[in-house]
């Protein structure tokens, strides 16, 4: 059972919940005053004493959205660079936020991204909504992300759960509820501590806390500025929170991809549909993995060879993925299709999988680029 109950109020300051002490009122201020000292430079954060500009701040966070840290910072500046505004964004292709989105996954975010900005563009003059509730009913943005914006760009007093801070609540209030059942009960709790002013910087600082100090595994507990408050830590094994419930095993499916090589180094590409999963990507042709096509019909009539078996992992479902190489001197692409200059190919909208695909049959051909002239 939980050391704490949703049927009552979050603890008060210096209230005791059975022989622990609960978190004190002092915990904003210490963990501010260790942010305003150890905050990470990331290139989507204001700096100190500036504004948080609301598209950089949602642009971020969808892009954090289950990817790292390291990983967006290598993105944000590039789609950052190409799409400046909310209105160029919104103005651009569909196509070209996928491209330049291409390597990130999820592709859905990319397309609920572009999805946004229209409506933003189109029907808020250029303006993000400044409440948790304007923000929600946007393409994309969930309760999170909502909350996130509301803190981080305007300032309210919101309380954005990400993984780093289910972690800190969990351990600070020692709550022993199996995620994700934990996860209301964390939600109100994490609530309880959003000071009135500077709640941009303290949702930050908590995610922070998170990533750096109150890490999954080996946390770093003696220069964590909540020591003294924290009941996981007096308990003695804080490393245990936040406990989770067993994960079911994901389901398995295969299929084929086909592989075909022109002469001259092109491969043959298609676009998939933009409703449903890796909607608006390019895809080398495959079937039988996600309900669309024959397995047994390949795209042109080649002496089709095995190149290998590549395996990947969605959100719902693990796939192993059957790769067939052929070559070709045919000048034309079946309906639907489109030869694609083997150079060109970093360039196109080709997620993981696909780029795997590729990879088994022509290793290198993903990542050739065309010389700059």
């Amino acid at each position: 059972m939980s050391r704490t109950n949703l049927a009552v109020k979050a603890p008060a300051a210096g209230e005791t919940v059975g022989r622990m002490p609960a978190p004190k009122a002092p915990a904003p201020k210490a963990l501010l005053a260790w942010y305003d000292r150890h905050r990470r430079d990331l290139p989507w954060r204001a700096k100190p004493g500036e504004t948080s500009e609301p598209y950089k701040v949602w642009l971020s966070e969808i892009m954090l959205q289950q990817t790292r840290v390291e990983t967006v910072a290598r993105y944000y500046e590039v789609f950052l660079k190409k799409f400046p505004t909310v209105e160029k964004l919104a103005k651009a292709p569909l196509e070209n936020v996928l491209k330049t989105w291409a390597g990130l996954g999820y592709y859905a975010r990319a397309r609920n991204l572009h999805a946004c900005a229209r409506v933003v563009a189109r029907e808020h003059g250029g303006k993000f909504p400044g409440t948790e509730e304007g923000l929600r009913e946007l393409p994309g943005i969930g309760g999170y992300t909502a909350a996130a914006i509301a803190a981080i760009a305007f300032g309210r007093k919101a309380a954005p759960m990400d993984g780093n801070i289910e972690r800190v609540v969990a351990r600070l209030f020692q709550v022993e509820t199996p995620l994700p059942a934990a996860k209301p009960e964390l939600q109100a709790l994490a609530a309880s501590l959003v000071p009135l002013k500077r709640a941009g910087d303290f949702a930050q600082a908590m995610m922070d806390l998170g990533a750096t100090i109150c890490t999954p595994r080996r946390p770093h507990c003696l220069t964590c500025p909540l020591n003294d408050l924290c009941r996981g830590l007096a308990a003695g094994d804080p490393e245990l929170l936040p406990l989770r419930a067993p994960k079911a095993e994901k389901p398995r499916r295969t299929g084929i991809a086909w592989v075909a090589e022109r002469t001259d180094g092109s491969v043959l590409l298609r676009t998939r549909p933009e409703r449903g999963l890796l909607g608006g990507m390019t895809e080398v042709p495959s079937a039988g993995w996600d309900g669309r096509g024959d397995p047994g019909a390949a795209p042109l009539d080649l002496a089709w060879r095995r190149a290998g078996t590549i395996t990947h992992v969605f959100t719902h479902f693990a796939l192993e993925l059957e790769v067939r190489h052929a070559a070709t001197d045919s000048p034309v692409a079946p309906p639907g299709h489109r030869w694609v200059d083997a150079a060109d190919l970093p360039s196109e909208a080709l997620p993981t999988v696909m780029k795997k695909a590729i990879e088994a049959a022509i290793p290198g051909a993903t990542r050739r680029r065309r010389p700059a002239e």
